[in-house]
């Protein structure tokens, strides 16, 4: 299972202009991710920026996709636009209607014809009634032109007459900012048409009103407006440009979240198909559904339950296949341990990809393999797919014979019947059949022939003479059969193709095999697991369109688990997971599933009804509106360095129009140090190390307070306006000083002469509020609010006078009626403000649904990681802990089969010899289930007890019917000599320390067998065997891991419980002397015979002279235990 950098949570934010590592999924063939590296770059073809502002991404594709990506944001943001030109279009047709002449008719059709066009381009951009191409390219230059064409009639069809350099300068300035924070467009084309709208609008100003006042021209005055005009337009554009880049930057940072949450779907179906195919390549789909529904129960309901959970089902009418290699011990001699175990690996993995014979390989024993045909899902040709899988079996060891010069052969017996299928226990699952008829199977391959397949009657009578057979005489080589009566017969090898083969598909044993490459050689896939989930469903041969999947029979991977997350949804990560292999080659083919990500992502409405307030915008759920805003935002400091901007081209506004007015430089410098202080304070959260850590503190403190952050910003914009208020008030008192209280004409330098520029001023403090970051559209009203009740006072009370002479000043050039320049420079204000709360809202709106998006990334993750923790305790519930981690903590190729050797490991076999008269599969016990649920018990409290610290050395290998396997030693700091590579420095009672814990263990599941029998009123008795010596460990099958240990250490271990007694721990010389000197007590059994070794002297375990970590009743005497004499 890779381990993708995804994991870590790099740093993704554009912010900091760093790289960005992206990892993929790994590819299933390789076990290896490849890394597509996102660079965030300071650089990029917009020369209007300094170099530290123009990013862009590396390749050049992921910058055109981003770029495509922003558009499509934007695509809203250009509704916005169509919204501000209506409302200029309403406040022209207002100011026509109040004042109405025959002369107003033209402004009036042109603002009528404005609007209509406006809302159809409205209802055409917002249900995408356009062509993709046409609103992509043409459109935003539409609206600019239609625009600039609307401010230009407006201006030559009200103004014409009597021209002033002022006039509709604040519309061209709000519209010029307006195209920043609303054009889909790079940055170049944006501030190449504001420079051209700019400079016509200049231009056209400056000759209109040159030509009328040709007489009577001053040139200081209308140089003066100009160049207030240059002040005002240059404001716009430079926080515009602010604008721009600070919402580019949360764009990209938002697009490469999209890119993370890309790669996190990716490997959460990964890690989805990991699990599964784990989980089915061990155990049956049915038995899996049902242990990852008890693995997400929660706590308290299992503690509920009376007994433990038990994964038991009936299957009947189902053939079971035993097949043991012949000549195994010659083999062992022939090749070293290693060698053993890679040929084993080869061999079962052949067999397991026979997958066209639907076979359910159950477990592996030693050199034994068996399993089902049948299970889960019924097939009427069970018993013809387990003859024919025993056939090619028989054919795949004669590549073994061949290849090692053996006479190694297969020995295979089909038995057909019911059997109890499912796992026992709580560790190391494994599935496993119970019934008489797999006894009865067991025993056909016993009393088989090698190189035959041996089947029983009731296999036969399944074939419905789909195969030529002879007698089998099995009876005469086994006494069970014998004892049963059971009939049996010896397939012939089919020449011919089936009659009606498998599912109507035609197959010979000829065409099953000549076509099929030889033993997975070890330079290819041989199942050693390094991909803690198994390898893909393959064809390895010419045949393999006809097989069925391994584990269900259904087609691969098609089939519907609950289990697992499969939402519904427009982008199926499955497809996406199986199309990433190819995007580690392709850079377009990422890009396009990027692309297709963003685009189901941007298809979800985040923000319903449902979730917010709609007049508050507020998230209903209280938690998560504090998570929201308590978010930090990086670009704070950007926001009041806007003001700061703002207050600067207001006073440079104001010196061009009265340079002489003191009030003017005391607020620009009073106001510059207090948003200095106040931006230094946000800035300092962001940079920590630049600023004192008090400093820091503050600013943090701030940031992730709500009322705090509110009063900053207020403070800002409180700022700026009541530097505009101050001027303005400052002023009226210098005109009242000159002009003596009469009405006469103002000063040339006087502020009174343009008072128009002051409403342009408090404009320029709205497009400062709205730059305001982290602050609600509320917050935000209430400044606007402010600024134009401000602004609307002093326009129509305190300069009242101001305005009346400039009006007159106007009116005695011009026979044509105007609004009062002070209500329609305060309707201009009032427009402004319910653009940009309208504009505020959509800004909003969207940074709370990209902010639900980040939530909703972090959820993923965390089911990522639940997800894996999920995989990882399926995978050491399957394997050791310690083997487990080796293959999930590197990426291991697939020709690197898993084996260690061990020197020094203890081995135990522990049995319930009179489980056996127990079971039986009557109609009470449920078929036999009950009698297993029994079983189950047992061996969960047995597993139990490993959770013991002074059992953590010890690990369960398998239960094998009623026998229980552990070892001791086989530890994750174990090197090949199966102990700490400290080896010199220890004595040899710590060397052996594992081996009297195994030996505690034996005694512990003694205890614990007789409390179960104390409850349960039963007489169960333990037979266990002990053996030290050294082994070989590793994993073998190709579709299903298997972890098992190997060597004459386990064969005497196994001897020693088989040829024991019940109640005893039997164990050999050598483990007896070691054991005595840690206080073990021992009953000199005598000399004993073991198959294959001879006579042996053994000894009984009786207990602990000194006690041991867990128990001290070993010395209670049951029955059938040999008494103690000593």
């Amino acid at each position: 299972m890779p381990r993708n950098r995804a994991f870590s949570e790099p740093e993704c934010s554009a912010e900091y202009s760093a790289d960005y590592s992206v990892s993929l999924p790994s590819d299933p063939e390789h076990g290896v991710g490849r890394t597509h590296e996102v660079t965030v770059r300071s650089s990029g073809p917009c020369l209007c920026l300094p170099r530290f502002m123009r990013l862009t991404f590396s390749p050049e594709s992921l910058e055109n996709l981003y770029q495509t990506y922003f558009r499509r944001q934007r695509h809203e943001t250009l509704l916005v636009l169509v919204v501000f030109a209506a409302l200029f279009d309403c406040y022209v047709l207002i100011m026509c209607a109040v004042v109405y002449a025959p002369d107003k008719l033209a402004p009036v059709l042109a603002a009528v014809a404005g609007l209509v066009t406006h809302v159809l381009l409205f209802i055409l951009c917002k249900y995408r009634l356009l062509p993709e191409r046409v609103a992509r390219r043409f459109l935003p230059y539409v609206l600019w032109v239609l625009i600039l064409a609307q401010i230009f009639c407006y201006l030559g069809l009200n103004f014409s007459r009597s021209p002033e350099a002022s006039d509709t300068v604040g519309w061209q300035a709000f519209f010029v900012f307006s195209f920043f924070i609303t054009l889909p467009l790079r940055l170049a084309p944006i501030v190449l048409i504001t420079a051209i709208s700019c400079s016509i609008h200049t231009l056209v100003l400056g000759v209109t009103v040159a030509q009328q006042r040709q007489d009577a021209l001053d040139e200081g005055t209308l140089l003066r407006q100009i160049l207030s005009n240059v002040a005002v337009y240059l404001c716009a554009i430079t926080v515009g440009i602010m604008s721009y880049y600070m919402a580019d930057r949360k764009h990209r940072k938002a697009f490469l979240e999209a890119r993370q949450s890309l790669e996190v779907k990716l490997n959460l179906e990964e890690q989805s198909q990991q699990q599964e195919r784990l989980m089915l390549s061990i155990l049956p789909k049915h038995v899996a559904d049902e242990m990852l529904k008890d693995m997400k129960k929660d706590p308290s309901q299992k503690e509920m339950q009376q007994f433990n959970t038990m994964y038991m089902y009936r299957h009947e009418n189902v053939s079971i296949l035993f097949a043991d290699i012949v000549g195994f011990t010659q083999l062992s001699s022939y090749c070293s341990a290693q060698e053993l175990v890679k040929l084993l690996n080869e061999l079962f993995a052949r067999f397991d990809k026979l997958a066209a014979y639907h076979q359910l390989r159950i477990k592996i024993l030693g050199d034994c393999y068996y399993c089902i045909c049948g299970l889960p899902e019924y097939r009427e040709d069970h018993a013809v797919c387990s003859i024919m899988m025993g056939l090619a079996m028989v054919e795949a060891i004669s590549y073994v014979r061949e290849k090692t010069k053996t006479a190694v052969d297969m020995r295979v017996g089909v038995h057909s019947g019911t059997v109890l299928g499912g796992v026992l226990g709580q560790k190391r699952w494994q599935y496993d059949v119970w019934s008489t008829d797999v006894t009865v199977a067991n025993k056909m391959e016993a009393g088989g022939i090698p190189g035959r397949v041996h089947i029983s009657q009731s296999t036969m009578d399944c074939l419905k003479g789909e195969f030529e057979v002879e007698p089998g005489e099995g009876g005469s080589r086994c006494e069970y059969l014998k004892e049963k009566g059971i009939v049996t017969y010896l397939v012939v090898v089919p020449k011919q193709p089936l009659r009606n083969g498998i599912n109507g598909v035609k197959l010979s044993l000829a065409s099953s095999r000549g076509g099929s490459p030889p033993l997975v050689s070890t330079k290819e896939r041989n199942g050693s697991l390094s991909l803690a989930y198994i390898s893909p469903e393959e064809p390895e041969e010419p045949d393999a369109r006809v097989r069925g999947t391994l584990e269900c029979g259904e087609d691969d991977g098609e089939a519907v688990n609950p289990s697992f997350p499969n939402p519904r949804r427009r982008l199926r990560l499955r497809d996406l997971a199986e199309r990433v292999i190819d995007a580690s080659q392709n850079e377009q083919e990422l890009n396009k599933l990027l692309n297709e990500a963003l685009l189901e992502r941007e298809s979800i409405q985040a923000l319903k009804g449902k979730s917010t307030f709609r007049l508050s915008m507020r998230f209903i759920d209280p938690e998560m509106e504090t998570r929201y805003s308590v978010e930090k935002e990086k670009q704070s400091g950007a926001a009041f360095s806007c003001s700061c901007v703002v207050l600067f081209f207001t006073a440079l506004v104001e010196v061009f129009i009265d340079p002489w007015l003191v009030a003017n430089y005391v607020t620009f410098v009073v106001g510059e140090i207090l948003l200095l202080i106040l931006t230094v304070c946000s800035l300092a959260a962001i940079f920590p190390r630049v600023f004192p850590k008090k400093l820091v503190a503050f600013s943090t403190w701030i940031d992730r307070t709500r009322w705090a952050r509110n009063t900053w910003a207020m403070a800002a914009i409180i700022i700026v306006t009541m530097a505009d208020i101050v001027d303005m008030l400052s002023c009226r008192q210098d005109h009242r000083g000159m002009g003596n209280g009469t009405a006469g004409p103002p000063q040339p330098d006087s502020c009174g002469e343009q008072p128009k520029y002051y409403s342009y001023i408090a404009l320029l403090a709205l497009v400062a509020t709205i730059m305001l970051v982290q602050v609600s559209h509320m917050v935000k009203l209430t400044l606007m609010v402010l600024i134009t009740g401000a602004t609307g006072a002093v326009n129509i009370y305190a300069w009242e006078h101001i305005f009346d002479q400039y009006d007159r000043r106007r009116g005695q050039q011009s026979t044509s009626l105007l609004v009062p320049s002070k209500y329609s420079m305060t309707a201009m204000i009032f427009i402004v403000m319910l653009s940009f709360y309208y504009f505020s809202r959509h800004v909003e709106k969207l940074a709370r649904t990209l902010f639900l998006w980040k939530i909703d990334v972090h959820d993923q993750k965390e089911r990522v990681y639940e997800m894996r923790r999920w995989n990882e305790a399926l995978v050491t519930n399957m394997l050791p802990e310690h083997v487990a981690r080796h293959f999930l903590g590197s990426k291991k190729r697939d020709e690197e089969l898993y084996s260690q050797s061990y020197d020094e490991i203890g081995v135990m076999f522990a049995s319930l010899p009179n489980f056996a008269d127990f079971y039986t599969e009557e109609s009470i016990n449920n078929g036999g289930i009950e009698c297993l649920r029994f079983l189950n018990e047992i061996i969960s409290d047995f597993d139990a007890l490993l959770d013991e610290p002074q059992f953590r050395c010890i690990t369960k290998i398998k239960t094998i019917g009623s026998t229980y396997m552990a070892a001791s030693g086989v530890t994750p700091d174990a090197n090949a000599n199966g102990y700490s590579t400290k080896k010199e420095t220890l004595s040899d009672k710590e060397r052996w320390q594992h081996l009297a814990d195994l030996a505690d263990f034996a005694l512990a599941m003694k205890v614990t067998l007789m409390n179960i029998n104390y409850q349960s009123f039963n007489n169960f008795m333990l037979r266990i065997g002990m053996n030290k010596g050294a082994v070989l460990a590793g994993v073998i099958g190709a579709r299903k891991p298997h972890y098992d240990i190997w060597g004459n250490t386990v064969n005497v271990a196994s001897r020693m419980e088989s040829t024991g007694v019940m109640g005893n721990i039997q164990v050999v010389e050598e483990t007896h002397l070691i054991l005595k000197e840690y206080g073990f007590r021992f009953v000199r059994r005598g000399a004993i015979y073991v198959k294959g070794k001879g006579e042996l002297l053994t000894f009984f375990l009786k207990g602990r002279e000194k006690q041991g970590s867990f128990i001290s009743g070993s010395s209670v005497t049951l029955p059938h235990q040999v008494v103690d004499s000593s």
